[in-house]
C-alpha cells in the first residue's frame, strides 16, 4: 500500500447547468461571507456579466480586481493586497485556467475561502487543488500545491462556456486526453494496480480518452454553432471537471509525466512558444512522450484526431525547432529534472529524452 499518496477529491460544491450561476449568493450565505474579492478577466467578465445575478445581492459587499493575464507570484502579491485592504473573507475567481489558479492558490496563501466560475472549458485548472506558476512574461515557472484548501464551490453556465472561442476548447480537449496517455502506463504497472485510488484514476483517465476521441467533432461543430447538446455538455464538464479527479485520486502518479514536462520545458526555453496555448503545447508533448516509449503505432492511431481537430504535430510544423543545440539541451535538463517523468516504467536519460526530440521530428516530417 502507498504511503504518500495526498488525494484531494475536488470542490466541495458543483453545478453545471443553465441557471447553475443563481446558486452562488445561497453558497456565500453558508459560509457567512460579508467582503467578497471578484478577480476577473476583461472579455470574459463582461460576456459572464448578464449571469451573474448574485452581485444583485446587495447583502454582501463586492469589491474587484482585474488580473494581469498570467498566474504569477507577483499576481498573487495583488491578489493578497485587495483581501487585507478591504478585509475581504472570500474570493470569486470568473474567468479562464490561470485566473482560477491565481484566485486558488492566492485564497490558500491569504487562507480564505474561494469559489470559481470558469468561463472556458481549456483545462481542468478550477478542479484542482494546484496552480501552474508562469512569470508576468510567460514563462512557466512550475506549479504550486495547496492539500488544505481547495474551492468552496465550482458552478457555472453552459450558456457562458460555448460562448468562449472554440479554440479554447479544442485546446483543452488535447489537454484531458493527455491524462490517459500520460498515466496509463504509470497505473498499469504491477506494483499500483492494486491500489484503489489509482484504480479509480486509470478508470476515469479512459472515460476521459473515449468520450473525447468518440464525440470531440460533433462537441467542436455545437460550439461554433452555440448549440448546448449533450455532447457539448458532456465533453466540457470532462475537460474542466472530470478529468481534474484523475490527479486528484492518483495524486503524482495520475497527474502529468513526459507530454507536461516538455509542454514546461518549451515553454521556458522557446518564448515564441507562447504563442501557443497550453492544451496545443501538450499536445505536441503527448507525441513527444510516445516517441520516448518508441510507441509509434499509438502515434499513428492518433494522426488522424490531431488533423481533424488541427492540434500541432512537431517542433518544426509549430515553428519553434530550435537551431541552436544548447536551447534543446536546456529542454532535456528540465524535463530530466521533473520527478514525474522518472515514474514512466522506462529508462529515462538526458540521451533518451533528447534523442526523442529528433526522432519525432524525423517522424512527423518525414
Amino acid at each position: 500500500m502507498l504511503t504518500d499518496l495526498a488525494v484531494k477529491p475536488g470542490p466541495q460544491f458543483y453545478r453545471y447547468h443553465i441557471g447553475a450561476i443563481d446558486n452562488v449568493s445561497d453558497v456565500l450565505r453558508y459560509f457567512k461571507a460579508k467582503n467578497v474579492l471578484i478577480v476577473h478577466g476583461q472579455i470574459s467578465f463582461i460576456k459572464a456579466k448578464p449571469k451573474l445575478t448574485f452581485l444583485n445581492n446587495d447583502v454582501f459587499n463586492y469589491f474587484y480586481h482585474q488580473y494581469g493575464g498570467e498566474c504569477s507570484y507577483n499576481g498573487i502579491e495583488k491578489v493578497i493586497e485587495q483581501i487585507e485592504l478591504h478585509d475581504i473573507d472570500f474570493i470569486i475567481g470568473v474567468g479562464g485556467g490561470k485566473l482560477v489558479d491565481l484566485v486558488g492558490v492566492s485564497a490558500y496563501k491569504a487562507n480564505v475561502n474561494f469559489g470559481v466560475i470558469p468561463t472556458l472549458a481549456s483545462n481542468c485548472a478550477p478542479w484542482t487543488a494546484l496552480s501552474v506558476m508562469y512569470k508576468d512574461s510567460g514563462e512557466s515557472e512550475g506549479i504550486l500545491e495547496y492539500y488544505y484548501r481547495q474551492a468552496a464551490f465550482f458552478i457555472t453556465d453552459p450558456e457562458l462556456v460555448i460562448d468562449a472561442p472554440v479554440e479554447f476548447f479544442i485546446a483543452g480537449l488535447a489537454d484531458t486526453i493527455a491524462k490517459w496517455y500520460e498515466t496509463i502506463t504509470i497505473l498499469e504497472q504491477d506494483s499500483l494496480n492494486q491500489e484503489p485510488f489509482l484504480n479509480i484514476a486509470k478508470h476515469i483517465s479512459t472515460l476521459c480518452k473515449d468520450e473525447i476521441m468518440a464525440n470531440s467533432s460533433k462537441a467542436i461543430e455545437d460550439m461554433k454553432n452555440k448549440r448546448v447538446t449533450d455532447e457539448f455538455l458532456r465533453l466540457s464538464e470532462i475537460v474542466f471537471a472530470i478529468a481534474g479527479m484523475v490527479g486528484g485520486f492518483g495524486d503524482k502518479y495520475a497527474r502529468s509525466a513526459a507530454a507536461h514536462a516538455i509542454h514546461d520545458a518549451v515553454s521556458q526555453c522557446i518564448p515564441k512558444s507562447h504563442t501557443y496555448l497550453h492544451g496545443e503545447k501538450v499536445a505536441y508533448g503527448i507525441l513527444y512522450q510516445l516517441a520516448l516509449e518508441k510507441n509509434w503505432t499509438q502515434i499513428d492511431d492518433l494522426l488522424p484526431f490531431y488533423s481533424e481537430l488541427g492540434l500541432p504535430l512537431s517542433l518544426t510544423t509549430m515553428s519553434l525547432m530550435p537551431t541552436d543545440i544548447k536551447v534543446i539541451d536546456d529542454i532535456v535538463e528540465i524535463i530530466y529534472s521533473m520527478d514525474e517523468v522518472h515514474l514512466l516504467p522506462i529508462e529515462v536519460t538526458k540521451e533518451k529524452l533528447k534523442q526523442a526530440i529528433y526522432d519525432l521530428e524525423d517522424y512527423i516530417n518525414k
